[in-house]
């Protein structure tokens, strides 16, 4: 190794791609599309049509993965009852974490909802990660997995950022001093 580090140099507070300050909000990166997702530049289409066909070939990856598992049991010969009661496990856990997953692109958990509940969930994701899988799919037909939820979210902070911006017009410095004359 030498002694030279090849790191990028850090950007400056009033660098274009950064918020500085008076820039305004910054738009909240999205796992495989960074912020193409606001102007639908950068590749956006091909990046949408890459995460719908990604998801889609690791839920049927997944499934081949589950039948091999399935095929175990039956060469185990368990009987009927904990066939059934394994295809209908899955099937509820996939089901559920399917509507988790897509209620997250929707919307933001509540500030308490994180916590005992949220390890819980855990082990039902995990267990119906095709469901999980398969709702990234469906998202990624219509948008990016969460960009309308993100979108509102940078509007809403557009909007105050320009209402803040708009009330403090003029130059405070010249405003006439207050008299602090008491009686």
């Amino acid at each position: 190794m030498s002694d030279e580090q090849t790191s990028s140099p850090s950007p400056e507070p009033g660098d274009p791609g950064r918020g500085g300050p008076g820039r305004g909000p910054e738009p909240e990166e999205i796992r495989f599309f960074g912020t193409t997702w606001v102007h639908h530049d950068g590749g956006y289409g091909l990046r949408r049509a890459g995460a719908a066909a990604g998801s889609l070939a690791l839920a049927a990856a997944g499934a081949v993965v589950l039948r091999f598992a399935f095929q175990g049991l039956e060469i185990a010969a368990v009987g009927p009852f904990v066939g059934i009661l394994v295809v209908a496990g899955f099937a509820v856990c996939s089901a559920l974490a399917f509507r988790r997953t897509w209620d997250g692109f929707v919307r933001r958990p509540a500030p308490g909802a994180r916590g005992a509940a949220d390890t819980s969930a855990q082990g039902l994701m995990l267990i119906g990660f095709i469901g999980s899988l398969l709702a990234y799919f469906c998202r990624s037909l219509v948008e990016a997995p969460g960009e309308k939820l993100y979108r509102a979210e940078y509007a809403a902070a557009r909007e105050r950022h320009e209402r803040r911006r708009g009330a403090r017009t003029g130059n405070p410095a010249a405003r006439k001093p207050r008299s602090n004359k008491r009686r």
